[in-house]
């Protein structure tokens, strides 16, 4: 965590994040791992510990836990979207009866898509307006570049607005 605490304290960002993280955390996780690995060889522990399994856990999940090392935009924690996604336990009452099945998926769509707006400082609102005017018109090959990330690099600096929008004269 001192990496990415140096890292926040600089406001590192970009090449510099990524030039951090492989001279200062790519080592201490190739320790990490490499003790897993000696520890599993040695064959001292039961299969039924608790320490077996979890280091079993972290072994077979080695791709997905140095993601960060190799990619700026991915943090060491999922601190951010577990706070970005406690809307969703939160407004849980009000749509417990949805009605139907179909009505459920279709509210874990929105909540799925107004998340990933906040994650990537998109208002929702003009996110979803711009999409739901563009999606009759976008070509269905393209259809990835209508996903909030893609969507912010492409078309957030001039989005379609509603007559009905009260900012669509600004």
């Amino acid at each position: 965590m001192a990496v990415e605490q140096h890292i926040r304290d600089k406001d590192l960002d970009g090449d510099k994040r990524l030039a951090w993280r492989q001279s200062h955390a790519r080592p201490i996780v190739e320790r990490f791992f490499a003790s897993i690995d000696k520890t599993f060889e040695a064959q001292g522990l039961l299969p039924s510990s608790p320490l077996t399994k979890a280091m079993a856990y972290a072994r077979e999940r080695r791709e997905g836990l140095s993601v960060y090392l190799d990619d700026t935009d991915v943090s060491i924690d999922t601190n951010l979207i577990e706070r970005t996604l406690r809307v969703i336990p939160m407004g849980r009452k009000s749509w417990l009866f949805c009605w139907t099945e179909l009505g459920a998926k279709q509210i874990g769509i929105i909540q799925s898509l107004l998340t990933t707006c906040r994650l990537h400082d998109i208002d929702p609102y003009t996110y979803l307006v711009d999409e739901l005017q563009r999606v009759g018109q976008h070509p269905a090959a393209d259809v990835a570049l209508l996903t909030p990330r893609l969507w912010k690099q492409h078309f957030a600096d001039n989005p379609l607005r509603s007559d009905l929008d009260a900012r669509a004269g600004k």
